[in-house]
């Protein structure tokens, strides 16, 4: 049986707690990605991806196990193989990222999003709220089957409306004819980033008052 927490202890990282610099890691790995709280790898000549959280995160390994221990019976989410204090063991998913989708024009269709609004009913059918749901962490299969990963904030208390926000813009946008299918990374990037920033707006603004 492999021992993940000892690959885990080969993982260097250097700088600041909350965004260190990943220093050296074992062969034996692939660095696949690099999130606001983790780096992931995929474990070469598996079919599993090792997650480790950056060392000012390590508490939401704990709580992103739970989550995908709830969500255990559904085919949308990864299995998860092992977790200990600072990382995860989860199925590695080939694919790609409706981002990714977005960047190569590789056409996004109703069945995806219909895949896609079934997991997350089941997820609000187990307790959870499913909540930061982006271009990224979804993903199309080579099968055409949907997958989605990062349920971390699943748990969160605050209504999160950014699926309902993407689905909108598919509907309204994405499935009218004229709509360019391939987009460059620097677009969606900027698209991302206005996104946030008027999210952020409307949170902070204070109610209008009336005058007297």
């Amino acid at each position: 049986m492999t021992d993940f927490k000892q690959i885990v202890e080969q993982i260097q990282m250097t700088g600041p707690d909350s965004m260190p610099n990943l220093k050296a890691y074992p062969t034996a790995l692939e660095l696949i990605g690099t999130g606001r709280s983790a780096f992931a790898f995929r474990i070469l000549e598996s079919s599993l991806v090792i997650k480790v959280f950056f060392p000012a995160f390590q508490h939401i390994a704990a709580e992103e196990a739970a989550i995908y221990q709830t969500l255990a019976a559904s085919h949308y989410f990864p299995d998860l193989h092992d977790a200990g204090q600072n990382y995860l063991v989860i199925d590695y998913i080939p694919g790609y990222t409706l981002y990714d989708c977005l960047r190569k024009g590789i056409p996004i269709q109703d069945h995806h999003i219909v895949e896609i609004e079934h997991a997350l009913r089941f997820a609000a059918a187990q307790g959870l709220n499913p909540s930061d749901i982006h271009l990224r962490n979804i993903l199309i299969t080579p099968t055409g089957d949907i997958r989605l990963i990062d349920p971390a904030r699943f748990r969160q208390q605050k209504q999160c409306t950014q699926w309902k926000d993407l689905h909108i813009a598919y509907e309204k946008l994405y499935k009218k004819k004229i709509f360019p299918k391939k987009i460059p990374s620097i677009l969606l990037e900027l698209i991302a980033y206005l996104y946030k920033k008027r999210k952020s707006f409307t949170v902070q603004a204070p109610p209008n008052k009336a005058i007297r």
